[in-house]
């Protein structure tokens, strides 16, 4: 008699996340999305640039290069974000975040007008609003306008995030979710201290951990989405975040490694730790981040290498 041995086969890594958190692919290769089976997409002016130049995609940059020519090149380029947006929200089931113009940065109401816009082309192609998140970057002005647009029933997404007082700020203004990195961060320290840091230790995963564990302790409805992956133990080591956006490649990692993982984040931690509520005042806020040297320099960066991606899509659209 011959005896078969079923084993139960082990869940990738990814699974098991999945499992505990919201997956979100960060890219702007609709193709390639499709692969992983993401909840939602993200997407900046950096991925949209490098999709734009594959030559799978070159009918929707020729389409926006005719509305250049017809109604000018900011049309042009915000028509080509939301095409983009709205391919990914044909793969994706939840929804896809979509960035404002790097340059309105320190200017609310240029943010919120230019916000709705992008809502009413997302609109004219069929897409409910409850489907898209408008991307600002977390300073000040962006965060006063994500305030003003999120009480008009318009989902904000606060990115380059580094920092606190900023992620305090942002869940008192009611963001629906903001994108606090963990790269960056890790860039910035293992450049000044030249330490190597890992897991639980890298001080990205550090200041995601903090931000989630305060919005859960006041109870903020706000989402807390860790970005900007540079391994997969970052991404490991922060599993029952609300949501975790990853690259292609570091999803196709995470697909192909079986150890078991554990649930670091939960609400009720964040509940129970004690910790005092974080002033959101503009001069607390300005002073907090100027006083981060860290987060000062890395929220500049972050919008001057954005600004620099759209002036290079508006060049290939005016090509």
């Amino acid at each position: 008699m011959q005896i078969y041995l079923v084993l139960a086969a082990v869940q990738s890594v990814l699974e098991q996340l999945k499992s505990a958190t919201k997956i979100v692919a960060d890219s702007g290769d609709f193709e390639l999305i499709g692969k992983f089976k993401p909840q939602d997409a993200t997407t900046n002016p950096s991925l949209i640039l490098k999709a734009a130049k594959l030559p799978q995609y070159a009918h929707l940059v020729d389409a926006c290069s005719n509305i250049a020519a017809a109604r000018g090149i900011s049309d042009a380029v915000d028509e080509l974000l939301v095409l983009f947006g709205v391919e990914i929200l044909k793969i994706v089931p939840g929804r896809v975040s979509t960035e404002v113009d790097a340059r309105l940065s320190f200017d609310a109401s240029g943010t919120v007008e230019r916000a709705k816009h992008l809502l009413k082309l997302y609109e004219s192609h069929g897409i409910d609003r409850g489907r898209v998140l408008i991307k600002i970057a977390a300073t000040w002005e962006g965060i006063q306008a994500a305030r003003i647009l999120e009480k008009d029933g318009i989902g904000c997404n606060l990115t380059l995030l580094f920092s606190m007082v900023q992620a305090a700020a942002c869940a008192a203004a009611g963001a629906t979710l903001i994108s606090p990195f963990v790269g960056r961060i890790l860039d910035w320290y293992t450049n000044k201290t030249h330490m190597s840091y890992a897991g639980p230790d890298d001080p990205g995963v550090k200041s995601v951990v903090e931000i989630f564990n305060y919005c859960k302790h006041f109870d903020y409805g706000t989402e807390v989405m860790g970005a900007s992956f540079r391994n997969t133990d970052e991404i490991i080591a922060l599993a029952g975040c609300d949501l975790l956006t990853i690259s292609p490649p570091l999803l196709e990692k995470l697909g192909a490694m079986s150890q078991k993982i554990k649930v670091v984040l939960s609400p009720d931690i964040g509940k129970n730790m004690p910790m005092e509520r974080i002033p959101c005042d503009e001069k607390f806020f300005r002073n907090g981040l100027s006083a981060n040297a860290m987060a000062t320099e890395k929220l500049s960066e972050g919008i001057g290498n954005f600004v620099a991606d759209i002036e290079e899509i508006e060049r290939l659209l005016l090509r």
